[in-house]
């Protein structure tokens, strides 16, 4: 379920998400235990707060306890978060950040990177307490290079202030994924996001030119930094997606395009979700790219895209100049009609931009009680109808389930992104009736359902929200053997366990992982 959009202050700055989570009564509380921490409370925080500005107040350690995971927002409703961390400090600089990680290195304390906390999947959660790192004080473009596309920027920079600074230079980065107000380049770079515009653009790791990162050690390394290599394995690639548990990335040099002079849109109704695809496939199988190629099944048309509940709307845009703009559409309609589609109103395009980020509908039933989650897999063009089927077959047929629905949202040479929504209703719809615990059974239940389909139809295991917490037990599933090469990267670079231990669904040496088999308890 992506993030709201955000509020922002008079000189444009991000400041909070809206709504903010809203905590049940009482004083915040850890839903998981653990182990203590090793080393002296006060003497770590006495040396964090020799380093850079550090919090120990309930209200930071809550708020920076938790993402946007939709468990994490119903257990705020009981004034939980799943683990509070020790302290939550905000480095300025590379070298404060160097210090942190040495100073956690020497206590024994793990570290959590955390930014806007938009993510979905627990990512950010400090599942052993420790030492959570804000980088949202490590923000800015520091230069831009017009000439060849390349902007140097700082991890915590918010996506509109990027956009920003950079429109001064006639330039964007092209990257608007729906958290875009209140989600961070560093995020971005950690949980390998993609933007709605990525059919155009691409995702983050094709605008990644180089990193700057802090190993575990201590150690800075600069990575990549040309338009293309041939010096051996690509370091940078190994940091993004690596959701902290490898090193802290302090800064960032991304690939910008032009602004585009052009925009243009279309939209169309087809007989079957089936037939949107098939053209789909036809569409970029003949290379036209439109930054925007989205394709909602019968559910999703009727609830929000003009569908009248039998056939799914495809949703068209483009940026550009103007002959390639136009060229890209008319592939775009002649593939189209030639599966049977019609013409739609163009305003359907218009109603998605304005709506596209607002999730307050989904917020409404989590607080209702509804279960309710999203999940999104990538799939090759030749499987990509048997994953659609195999999800929404297995999910609906889950005790307690009520709706699941899908849309294809990225579209690439060889497969694309589906995208499902699924909902729940356990017994008693009522917030305030204690039901975690048969919440958390459907919520698990489902998720197993819709993921292990997805696996066995061909799909792969995410494509841009990320593994955190919730998909860590699928790892080894999803990954086979090659998943013991991940463990041998995280031992190689993070040999103590400093760094976001637990997520990806690595092995730790620190406890068991409260979340590592979808334990509801």
């Amino acid at each position: 379920m992506p993030a709201p959009k955000a509020t922002r202050d008079r000189v444009g700055c991000v400041t909070q998400p809206t709504p903010p989570i809203e905590f049940g009564e009482g004083a915040v509380s850890s839903r998981w235990s653990g182990p203590k921490q090793t080393g002296s409370s006060s003497a770590l925080v006495g040396e964090l707060e020799a380093i850079c500005p550090t919090s120990t107040t309930q209200p930071a350690l809550a708020e920076h306890a938790r993402d946007w995971w939709p468990l994490a927002m119903r257990w705020a409703l009981q004034a939980q978060v799943p683990r509070l961390p020790a302290a939550v400090v905000t480095p300025r600089n590379t070298d404060e950040v160097r210090r942190v990680v040495l100073t956690c290195a020497k206590h024994d304390i793990p570290l959590t990177v955390t930014a806007g906390r938009s993510g979905v999947s627990g990512a950010s959660v400090p599942m052993f307490g420790g030492v959570v790192l804000d980088t949202t004080h490590l923000d800015g473009v520091v230069s831009v290079d017009r000439t060849s596309g390349v902007v140097e920027v700082l991890p915590g920079t918010f996506g509109p202030d990027l956009e920003r600074a950079i429109a001064e230079h006639g330039l964007t980065v092209g990257h608007f994924p729906q958290s875009f107000d209140i989600s961070t380049v560093g995020g971005w770079i950690a949980c390998h996001g993609a933007g709605q515009f990525s059919t155009r653009y691409g995702k983050i790791d094709e605008m990644v030119v180089g990193l700057e990162v802090v190993l575990a050690d201590g150690t800075v390394i600069r990575t990549g930094g040309a338009p293309a290599a041939a010096h051996g394995t690509d370091v940078t690639s190994m940091f993004v997606g690596s959701e902290g548990t490898l090193g802290v990335v302090t800064r960032a040099w991304l690939r910008a395009h032009d602004v585009a002079p052009v925009r243009r849109k279309a939209a169309y109704f087809f007989p079957s979700f089936a037939a949107g695809v098939a053209a789909m496939r036809e569409i970029i199988r003949a290379d036209a790219t439109p930054a925007v190629l989205r394709l909602y099944d019968a559910v999703e048309a009727q609830r929000s895209h003009g569908g009248d509940g039998s056939n799914s709307t495809l949703i068209v845009l483009d940026d550009g100049e103007e002959e390639i703009v136009t060229a890209t559409l008319a592939v775009v309609e002649r593939f189209a009609l030639a599966h049977d589609a019609v013409k739609a109103p163009v305003e359907r395009v218009d109603h998605w931009l304005a709506h596209r980020n607002d999730t307050s509908g989904l917020q409404a039933l989590t607080k209702k009680g509804f279960v309710i989650d999203t999940m999104e897999v990538a799939a090759p063009w030749s499987k990509l109808g048997a994953v659609y089927d195999g999800v929404l077959t297995a999910t609906k047929g889950v005790d307690g389930a009520r709706s699941v629905s899908a849309h294809v949202s990225h579209s690439y040479l060889d497969g694309a992104c589906i995208y499902f929504t699924f909902v729940g209703q356990i017994s008693s719809r009522d917030i305030n009736d204690d039901t975690t615990a048969e919440h958390e059974r459907l919520y698990v239940a489902m998720w197993n359902a819709a993921q292990r389909a997805a696996l066995a139809s061909g799909g792969n295991l995410a494509h841009h929200h990320g593994v955190g917490l919730n998909r860590g037990r699928f790892m080894r599933e999803a990954m086979g053997d090659a998943f013991n090469v991940l463990v041998s990267i995280k031992q190689a670079l993070d040999p103590n366990d400093l760094f976001n231990p637990g997520k990806l669904g690595l092995p730790t040496w620190r406890g068991a992982a409260p979340w590592a088999s979808g334990d509801t308890q």
